[in-house]
């Protein structure tokens, strides 16, 4: 039953070995000559005119988790549209009302004004 397994363990494996084995060959081959340009902060190509803890507009975050928010519900209509021919006329009724909820989730955020910049 694991056997089925082997090809995801291995290419993980691989993709790891490989990962690691391109950092440790650009950690090695790499030139190390620091002066203080590269050592200095980059901000846009001038000097830094605030503090790293100025305040952001709490929006920004909003419309940040908002979108992760209806971009991981909408990851789970792949695996079901996979299996849509095997799973049959409940779990299409269920997908319903799944879309339903997100569709009121989201006409709700728009109405409270969440996805506004003004």
């Amino acid at each position: 039953m694991l056997a089925g397994y082997w090809p995801i363990l291995l290419f993980i494996c691989v993709a790891g070995a490989v990962g690691v084995a391109l950092l440790v060959v650009g950690w090695i081959m790499g030139p190390r000559r620091p002066d203080s340009e590269k050592l200095s902060p980059y901000e846009c190509g001038f000097e830094a005119f605030e503090t790293a803890r100025m305040k952001f507009d709490v929006r920004y975050y909003l419309i940040a988790i908002l979108f992760i928010l209806f971009d991981l519900e909408i990851a789970f209509l792949f695996p079901w549209a996979a299996v849509l021919d095997k799973v049959g006329v409940v779990a299409l009724i269920d997908m319903f009302i799944f879309l339903a909820l997100l569709v009121i989730g989201f006409v709700y955020v728009w109405k409270k004004g969440a996805l506004e910049w003004d």
